[in-house]
């Protein structure tokens, strides 16, 4: 069977998932779960808000690869809960992208939508980050030894990072 180059690089793009949050969650302040960038009458949501919307958009889109189409809010749990549904999440999604199942929209679709908006939402935690005081070494992530399948809280250590 000739591999999907579609599921390769979407395989890919959740690693780089992996890779990048474990490098945001790792190290985290105490309390930074309830850092927010505003005050919260501003409707901001706060770093464990944000991580559950996360683990929101990772359910739908291992629900998405398996051929069905449901959306499912869950309501923020404590920071670790949230930290270890993130990778459970990605494991559940990279499982779903190597099984033979029709996935029920494209995976560019897929891709565009749940994927894209957790990419953004990593960013918006970085962000947190900084202002929480704890902010995050640059890096250069196109040298970063990301694979296909590494969706765990263990990644490779960063090849080239800057201040």
């Amino acid at each position: 069977m000739v591999p999907d180059p579609t599921r390769a690089f979407v395989r890919h793009t959740i690693a780089t998932l992996a890779y990048r949050g474990a490098k945001i969650l790792r190290g985290a302040p105490a309390g930074f779960g309830a850092c927010r960038a505003a005050d919260a009458s501003t409707q901001t949501r706060s770093a464990v808000e944000i991580l559950a919307h996360i683990g929101d958009l990772l359910d739908w889109t291992a629900v998405l690869v398996a051929g069905d189409k449901g959306w499912r809010t869950s309501p923020p749990q404590s920071w670790q809960h949230e930290v270890d549904r993130f990778f459970a999440g990605l494991q559940t999604v990279d499982a779903a992208l190597v099984s033979d199942s029709t996935p029920s929209r494209s995976l560019e679709c897929i891709f565009q939508g749940p994927i894209a908006d957790a990419l953004t939402h990593l960013g918006q935690l970085g962000l947190l980050r900084r202002i929480a005081g704890a902010p995050l070494r640059g890096e250069s992530f196109v040298l970063a030894e990301i694979v296909a399948g590494r969706v765990g809280p263990e990644q490779a250590a960063p090849v080239r990072e800057f201040d």
